[in-house]
């Protein structure tokens, strides 16, 4: 007779304890400030205009070139990461954005600030992959993780709620430069506790980094941001469908190349193979939609505050902080709500109310316009505290952990991307509806006049050396171009909001969970 062994069941997994937990709140640190650099930016940015006087197109670049250097290098870093050690990396991240920020600060002009934000984009993308890769290693268990995401992730949503009013008080007290200069006591902070709390990750094996993959990447990337940008800036012309065609054609060759790679056992700079998950790809793509729908409100509500109506610096950041709360409240909320409703129901359904958020956007130009805002930041922070947090989850779960860093890098990239597009689409419009309606006086001098029809910083300074009542005029007419471009931005934040919102419902139908 024959007796058969007990089936092995396999080992549960392990359950954190208080170091992980300790470890997560150190990797908060980093998300925060990341987020607190774009949402203080937004609310330097009429201070920057009045003290280094940028044309438009360097306006966008001050706000783009950061997360446009992010999305180009996250891949990369993620991927080195792997090879290094995500907490060296982390490490070198913190060191580099630290020291830049305070570059930023005393920058002299508007393109050596632009230079800055390139090297924070740098050092920053060495952060965020990092971070989330090792958080993976610190929950292993699935419904810890997915609570440990959803409050790295609320990260994102604090520093974007401290921003405004960080900002206001530093603004109200100290020039424009003060606010990178916030960025360096946690930075410090940050790198003293990284080596005594976290534990290094990386892959067991890793290849050699695949150097013509970075280009390729960066190929890809950079061009076609460019030529979004010069899109909205300049309409169709040769030079944008160059740029056009040097990404597309360099995206196409990056894929080809990662296949090659791993159809020889080779190590790709990015496991395309990932994105055969139909979920990881809706996940993906909402990712960028709710940075795109983010970046897009921070451009054009903090300008409306500050320069539109009036508000001090303080009172603009406590307009928004409603909608930055409501994010993090619906990001920890998600966690629970994952456990019951699929991926497939609960992004639309984010989606679908910051939609209608945006949508609110279009009726700021009666008396309760603030109101307004309050309600539009509160549905749109709502929408996209739910929807990042499943996603984020999602883009981990679907990815092997020797690919962690790649898997990062997916989250982060999608993030980034959508944040480049959300500044160089959605500011795009405002800006090319804003120059199309504003008049400029007849007084004005050309370089004055030139200076109103780009930006409404541009035209408040412009009002203030008119004489009396072209000065009084000039400002009516720029308030009143910039609510009209605000609608038409407002309506196409709207409108892709809805139709990613279906892209998801119909790409993820027959799946469950």
């Amino acid at each position: 007779m024959t007796v058969l062994a007990p089936a092995r069941l396999p080992l549960a997994p392990a359950r954190a304890g208080q170091r992980a937990w300790v470890g997560l709140a150190v990797l908060l640190l980093p998300t925060l400030l990341v987020s607190l650099d774009n949402t203080v930016l937004g609310f330097a940015l009429p201070a920057i205009s009045a003290a280094l006087t940028p044309s438009a197109p360097q306006l966008l670049w001050l706000v783009d070139i950061y997360p446009l250097v992010l999305a180009g290098l996250l891949v990369t870093m993620g991927t080195l990461g792997d090879r290094i050690g995500h907490r060296r990396m982390l490490m070198l991240g913190v060191a580099g954005f630290g020291s830049v920020s305070v570059v930023a600060a005393f920058a002299p002009g508007a393109m050596y600030l632009v230079g800055a934000r390139a090297l924070l984009g740098f050092f920053g993308a060495m952060l965020m992959p990092a971070s989330l890769a090792l958080l993976r290693e610190l929950f292993t268990d699935r419904a810890e993780r997915r609570l440990a995401v959803a409050i790295w992730a609320t990260g994102f949503a604090a520093g974007a709620a401290l921003g405004p009013i960080l900002g206001g008080v530093l603004l109200q007290h100290f020039w424009w430069g003060a606010v990178f200069l916030v960025n360096v006591p946690p930075m410090l902070l940050l790198l003293g506790l990284a080596g005594l709390m976290l534990p290094e990750s990386r892959a067991q094996a890793p290849g050699r980094l695949d150097l013509l993959g970075v280009l390729l990447s960066l190929l890809t990337m950079v061009p076609a941001v460019l030529a979004i940008t010069l899109l909205t800036d300049e309409g169709f012309s040769a030079t944008m469908l160059l740029f056009l065609a040097v990404g597309v054609g360099s995206g196409i060759l990056f894929v080809r190349r990662a296949r090659a790679r791993l159809a020889v056992g080779e190590e790709p700079l990015l496991d395309v193979s990932l994105f055969a998950s139909p979920v990881l790809r809706a996940s993906a793509l909402a990712n960028a939609t709710t940075m795109f729908a983010l970046t897009g409100l921070l451009f054009f509500a903090a300008q409306f505050l500050l320069l539109v109506r009036g508000l001090s610096p303080i009172d603009a950041g406590l307009v928004l902080l409603p909608g930055f709360l409501v994010t993090i409240i619906a990001g920890l909320l998600a966690a629970r709500l994952g456990r019951v409703f699929p991926l497939r129901v609960l992004v639309p359904t984010g989606l679908g109310l910051a939609a209608i958020g945006f949508l609110l956007c279009t009726l700021l130009g009666g008396p309760t316009s603030v109101g307004l805002l309050v309600v539009a930041s509160v549905l749109i922070g709502g929408g996209i505290g739910l929807s990042e947090t499943i996603t984020n989850d999602a883009i981990l779960s679907a990815a092997p952990p020797e690919r962690a860093g790649s898997a990062s890098a997916v989250s982060e990239t999608a993030y980034e991307i959508g944040a480049v597009l959300g500044t160089a689409v959605l500011g795009g419009v405002l800006t090319a509806v804003y120059r199309a309606v504003v008049q400029v006086p007849f007084g004005a001098s050309p370089a004055d006049a030139h200076a109103a029809g780009e930006t409404l910083g541009g035209a408040v300074a412009t009002a203030a050396r008119l004489p009396g009542a072209e000065g009084v005029a000039l400002l009516a007419s720029a308030r009143a171009a910039f609510v009209t471009a605000i609608d038409v931005t407002a309506l196409v934040g709207a409108g892709t909001l809805v139709a990613v919102a279906l892209v998801v419902l119909l790409g993820l139908r027959n799946r469950m969970r």
